[in-house]
């Protein structure tokens, strides 16, 4: 990755893994795209110790990411597994840390985009993407979702949303991301990555 390519974040929580598969499309889709890079982060989990720390590196999967990152990136994907038709307490843990931002109007006019993985087929997809573009919106970022030009949201019999790719994990999270969210996954890493480079130029030229 050149250090002076722009570049589109994409952010994860996940336990079980569907989330970070998804994750890893998205990234795997914006790397498709000539002309941008991709960095492939994950947040830490909450603990409900008082005190408790995490190591400053994960033992496994992407770092940790940054609020300056944030700020820097010409784009964003965020993926979180659906908790009550929310996202997961860290990734709003670490978008609450991000007030400076919004206070300097850092993410203004930038793509964002969001992904997510329930246990149930009805357990809160939909819900959980429309809770997730809307601290993305107070900072005034532009949200994209994944269009029916995509034949995968036709043809999905599990995961899928115009909202954004989702993915069933299944009762035991044992089901693995198939071919058809994995497809849509990826599209949505191309499209969050044009409008990057589209939106970043608007930005030079405004």
């Amino acid at each position: 990755m050149s250090a002076s390519l722009p570049y589109v974040l994409v952010v994860y929580y996940s336990r079980f893994g569907a989330t970070r598969t998804l994750a890893e499309q998205v990234a795997a889709g914006v790397e498709d795209i000539p002309g941008i890079a991709v960095r492939l982060r994950c947040v830490p989990p909450v603990s409900t110790t008082c005190e408790a720390v995490e190591p400053t590196i994960p033992a496994e999967g992407a770092v940790y990411a940054t609020v300056d990152e944030l700020r820097h990136c010409a784009g964003l994907a965020l993926g979180s597994p659906t908790r009550f038709g929310n996202m997961a307490a860290p990734l709003k843990y670490f978008l609450d840390g991000t007030s400076e931002l919004w206070l300097n109007g850092a993410l203004v006019d930038k793509p964002a985009t969001a992904f997510t993985s329930t246990a149930s087929l009805h357990g809160g997809q939909e819900a959980t993407l429309l809770t997730m573009l809307v601290p993305l919106l107070h900072q005034g970022m532009v949200y994209a979702g994944v269009p029916y030009s995509e034949s995968g949201l036709l043809a999905t019999t599990s995961g899928g949303t115009p909202y954004g790719t989702s993915h069933v994990a299944g009762e035991r999270s044992d089901r693995s991301v198939d071919d058809t969210e994995r497809e849509l996954a990826r599209a949505q890493g191309k499209r969050i990555a044009r409008l990057a480079l589209a939106l970043r130029s608007l930005r030079e030229d405004s």
